[in-house]
């Protein structure tokens, strides 16, 4: 990038200043001084703001590259440093318009200030649009999700598809797409269930009154024991957990360790299976809502 930006450094350039240096040692007219003056600080600050330039187009190119071939490349990040990169050459560019209209003599000051002002009613005018714009630049720095990411934002999820500079696109399973604007997901509560690493699920039943006392002594045992024996399943406690209405309910917690949904439902329905068929066999009721109704005659 250095030599590259030696390289292009412009030929005049190579004869204003020396022409400068020369002319400067003569006896010449203060119009004449100054305007040797503002073309040597044109030169300067040129190739200054040019140098840069190919300093930051090298730095935004090598971080592209690096992106690219990351595990995890998000073409959001690739977008976001283009972006920030336009802006430094305009901040840049700003800086050099200012320097040569002061060194010509000008009070800026009223210029800054109008610019202040007018900027501060471009806000205001734009403020939805410049809100949506600062809003990428939070998910793009914080990163809560990135391209391929299954999320939940309020009542709508779906996989980001794109992740723009007002809005982010989702995918949802129904086929649709639905597209959110990047203020709301600053401010609203994001599921990313591509981050999830284990799932918890709890496991509660309930079997009848009549169920013998040593039966309801073997039921954590039994649940245990299909529990562990699924793949991938991992099992953490059963209990006897309450008296309901019309049913002594149980409650069994085990982990997932997996985020894949289908492996997740398939291991879940394998474990009901297995739970109903061992009850069959053990002779244990499962019990539904019922109502027992005494007569008494007088």
């Amino acid at each position: 990038a250095l030599i590259r930006t030696i390289s292009n450094v412009s030929s005049w350039f190579y004869i204003i200043i020396p022409a400068y240096f020369a002319v400067s040692y003569l006896t010449l007219s203060a119009f004449v001084a100054r305007w040797a003056w503002f073309i040597f600080l044109i030169a300067i600050i040129y190739e200054v703001i040019h140098a840069l330039e190919n300093m930051i187009s090298f730095g935004i190119q090598k971080y592209i590259q690096k992106n690219k071939k990351a595990e995890d490349y998000d073409p959001h990040s690739e977008s976001m440093v283009r972006i920030a990169g336009v802006l430094v050459r305009v901040v840049l560019w700003s800086i050099a318009i200012l320097l040569i209209i002061s060194n010509l003599g000008f009070n800026i000051s009223s210029l800054v200030a109008s610019l202040g002002i007018g900027g501060i009613a471009i806000a205001l005018a734009v403020q939805n649009i410049l809100s949506d714009l600062f809003s990428s630049f939070s998910l793009y720095i914080d990163k809560p999700f990135q391209v391929g990411d299954y999320i939940i934002v309020g009542e709508h999820s779906g996989t980001v598809s794109r992740i723009g500079l007002k809005t982010t696109r989702l995918q949802a399973l129904r086929g649709e797409e639905i597209v959110i604007s990047n203020k709301e997901l600053t401010t609203a509560r994001v599921q990313n269930l591509k981050k999830l690493k284990k799932r918890r699920e709890t496991l509660v039943f309930g079997v009848t009154y009549q169920t013998p006392h040593a039966k309801l002594e073997k039921i954590p045992s039994i649940v245990e024991k299909l529990v562990s024996s699924v793949d991938q399943v991992e099992f953490d406690r059963g209990h006897f957990a309450a008296y309901e209405a019309s049913s002594l309910d149980f409650e069994t917690v085990y982990f997932l360790d997996t985020s894949d949904f289908t492996t997740y439902m398939n291991a879940k329905q394998q474990i009901n299976l297995a739970l109903y068929q061992a009850f069959q066999k053990e002779g244990i009721e499962f019990a539904y809502p019922t109502q027992t109704i005494f007569v008494e005659k007088h």
